[in-house]
């Protein structure tokens, strides 16, 4: 039996095979079998189709080297997505090429068991071809988006320590200037914000042990969403000194939630709205459902042309082009990182805008699956 046609034959095997090499690395240990398995079926799929075409020795030469990468503009291929969710997983790069070793070493193996007369000198230097191509279109995904992700983190770093850290610096000049009035409540502020700092230095970390994985982690643990909120909400008018910020709560707001995260997520809408909005009041309305709790952002201003609402949520992005100059400490993270939050709860994050003004609305399953199962 030619290579082609058992590896299509025996795909099952084969990808049971790297599913459970994929489970030895760190990383990968406890995730799920589709993760694992990830786009390793499509792969192998590409490789059959590879094998089976003819092709010139230039062509085998120039894929030998990885230079034989899918047409400009045409879809991401399989090999590629894969480099991509692997970063995205915390794997290293010698743990990736370590999953295309074990991968080729696996077939081979394999196929000299079963088909011991059959091997073909050729067939085989053929195989390594598009394996060597496999790995060279994941090698290329994984290092951009490492990069990406590492950009990304840099910029939590300066996103995440502004805002509290202006309260303490708004306050502390509060009490400078209010030396003989009781400074209770003011140190009180100066101490709620110097915990948040730490808690969102915690976040940082977190990024950090995961090897700037794009996934977002988080401890879920019973929490009030309103007292966390009203929490929240204190530490940002005392940032925004200047911003009118309108607060309310309605029915049942407690749940499984990582508190400290949906105070971020608040605290990067709240000041997003302050950022791009006029002058009016920013209403943040929190509502508990039968399945999720909505926490609702709205604001005066610019209407958001349709066409940038998508884009909003994207790391790095700043808005339209007409915003920039309100902004240019901004570094575009906040409405990501709401979003990477949203995921990680099995929520979603949505947004309308019209002349009236725009609103966030995030949505946020009291228990993981709440969302799927409706």
């Amino acid at each position: 039996m030619r290579l082609a046609e058992f590896i299509k034959v025996h795909s099952d095997t084969i990808v049971a095979q790297a599913a459970q090499y994929a489970r030895t690395l760190a990383p990968l240990a406890h995730e799920s079998e589709s993760t694992l398995r990830d786009h390793i079926p499509k792969i192998l799929q590409a490789i059959v189709l590879d094998l089976e075409n003819r092709q010139s020795p230039g062509e085998a030469h120039a894929k030998s080297l990885g230079q034989g990468a899918a047409a400009t503009g045409t879809a991401d291929s399989a090999a590629q997505t894969h480099g991509r969710l692997r970063a995205r997983s915390g794997l290293q790069m010698a743990q990736l090429v370590a999953e295309y070793r074990a991968l080729r070493a696996g077939v081979l193996r394999l196929w000299s068991e079963k088909e011991p007369v059959a091997i073909s000198v050729s067939e085989v230097i053929r195989f390594n071809e598009a394996i060597d191509q496999a790995v060279a279109e994941s090698v290329e995904f994984f290092s951009a988006e490492t990069d990406q992700l590492r950009n990304v983190f840099l910029g939590v770093l300066g996103h995440d320590l502004r805002g509290p850290l202006n309260a303490i610096l708004l306050t502390a000049e509060l009490i400078s200037r209010k030396t003989k009035d009781s400074p209770l409540s003011e140190v009180g502020v100066l101490i709620r914000s110097g915990r948040r700092m730490s808690s969102l230095l915690d976040t940082l970390l977190q990024y950090n042990r995961s090897a700037l994985g794009g996934g977002m982690s988080i401890h879920r643990g019973l929490a009030d969403l309103g007292k966390e909120c009203a929490a929240e909400i204190e530490l940002l008018r005392a940032a925004l000194p200047h911003a009118r910020i309108d607060f309310s709560v309605e029915g049942d707001t407690e749940g499984l939630f990582d508190a400290s995260a949906v105070r971020e997520a608040l605290g990067n809408l709240v000041n997003n709205a302050a950022t791009y909005g006029d002058d009016g009041p920013i209403s943040v309305t929190l509502t508990g459902t039968v399945d999720t709790v909505l926490l609702k952002v709205a604001n005066t201003g610019k209407e958001i042309p349709s066409s940038e609402i998508p884009k909003l949520f994207q790391a790095l992005q700043r808005g339209t082009a007409a915003h920039l100059s309100e902004s240019r400490t901004s570094l575009g993270l906040g409405l990501f990182i709401v979003q990477q939050i949203a995921t990680a709860h099995g929520g979603q994050i949505q947004c309308a805008s019209s002349a009236a003004g725009t609103t966030f609305e995030l949505v946020l399953p009291r228990e993981v699956g709440s969302l799927a199962g409706r």
